[in-house]
């Protein structure tokens, strides 16, 4: 029985994604760096190309300015690289011009032939610090200035922060009809749930026991209901599944022997969203934690001693992590971002052990975008070159 509705509450699959570590978030054991694994294009390339191969649907790609590669030049360069899993790009709202933005994405969408997703963001940026209600004001003026330029042929916006007045939008239509890439969200305040409510597809979760997320879930609902809307719900998880529970269990102490927890608060702290209020909430479920680190028999919160945002993991056999996915979804969330450390070898684990039981989908194609099939306008006499 679902928790809240969703957009079809008819349908069994779900999107099943992973993550490729942009933001040089891969070890072999927590808080140790190695080489190997430190964020390049090569090495981000690899795991998206094996995430691919093992049947994921989507692969979130994060934004850092601190560390990691560029996420948008990223999804590009993977573009012609990949066919069919879909990237959700990390966009910081406020970071690029709303129109320039527009135009980005739509070049990007054509790139990818409409398996682009989005993951919107509301942050500070480097050597800037601004209240949170500007920042989701800022960034719920951002959505609606893409709205504009994804579905309608001028733009005309006149917000608090920014004012457009018939602005052509041509440059910046997507290959996806029907409202553009689908925008996944996540955040705790008030004015989080708001922004998500008035206008995102997606509302994400970072991983607490299963009556938090349902609180959660009810209070972005109600915003939503307010506007009219309906959305679907995705839980950012790690995941840790072997043959067995034992073979989990000691895979997730032997990721974390070697942790030294000063490194790790050094780690977490450099993230631009160390103090947030979803950050607040990882830290509060290690406190509620067991003495093995673990607030439900299957969620382990031992990964957030050494990272900033997702802090827990599903453990357990196949047959354990699947009967946790499933649980998830009969609370009615449908989209499932997962990872693991190393990412490369934790996806095949995953491919080998699970994907083949789950009945996936993409969501895009849930929520009927389809190709623009709009041919070109040609370039007129006023072409800057």
């Amino acid at each position: 029985m679902t928790v809240v509705p969703i957009t079809s509450p008819d349908l069994d699959a779900a999107e099943i994604s992973w993550f490729s570590a942009l933001c040089s978030d891969d070890y072999a054991q927590l808080g140790v760096p190695e080489g190997a694994l430190r964020s390049s294009f090569a090495h981000c390339r690899d795991i998206t190309l094996e995430a691919e191969r093992q049947g994921f649907r989507n692969i979130l790609c994060p934004s850092s300015y601190q560390v990691g590669q560029d996420t948008l030049s990223f999804v590009a360069a993977m573009a012609p690289l990949t066919s069919r899993i879909n990237m959700l790009a990390a966009i910081r709202c406020g970071e690029m011009q709303p129109i320039m933005l527009a135009r980005t994405i739509a070049t990007l969408d054509h790139m990818l032939q409409g398996r682009l997703t989005l993951n919107v963001i509301s942050s500070d940026f480097p050597g800037q610090k601004e209240p949170s209600p500007f920042r989701y004001r800022r960034s719920h003026e951002v959505v609606e200035i893409l709205r504009q330029a994804w579905t309608r042929d001028r733009i005309d916006y006149h917000g608090e922060i920014y004012g457009f007045t018939d602005v052509p939008t041509d440059p910046a239509r997507p290959y996806q009809q029907g409202g553009g890439p689908l925008l996944y969200f996540g955040g705790y305040s008030p004015d989080a749930l708001e922004l998500c409510g008035a206008q995102c597809d997606v509302y994400l979760m970072w991983p607490e026991a299963k009556d938090q997320l349902a609180e959660r879930m009810r209070a972005v609902h109600a915003r939503a209901e307010a506007h009219g809307r309906t959305l679907d719900y995705g839980l950012r998880v790690h995941v840790i599944v072997r043959d067995t529970e034992a073979e989990a269990r000691d895979y997730a102490e032997h990721l974390t022997a070697r942790l030294d927890d000063e490194y790790g608060r050094l780690i977490r702290e450099r993230a631009h969203d160390a103090s947030s209020l979803g950050v607040s909430h990882q830290a509060r479920a290690r406190e509620l934690a067991d003495q093995f680190g673990y607030v439900e028999p299957h969620l382990w919160t031992g990964i957030g001693r050494a990272r900033s945002g997702c802090g827990a993991a599903i453990v357990g056999s196949a047959d354990q992590v699947l009967s946790e996915l499933e649980a998830y979804r009969r609370m009615g969330i449908r989209a499932f971002i997962l990872s693991g450390y190393p990412h490369l070898d934790e996806a095949q684990h995953f491919g080998r052990l699970c994907l083949p039981a789950l009945d996936t989908c993409s969501l895009p194609h849930i929520y009927g975008r389809v190709p623009d099939t709009t041919p070109p306008t040609p370039l007129g006499t006023g072409e800057r070159r």
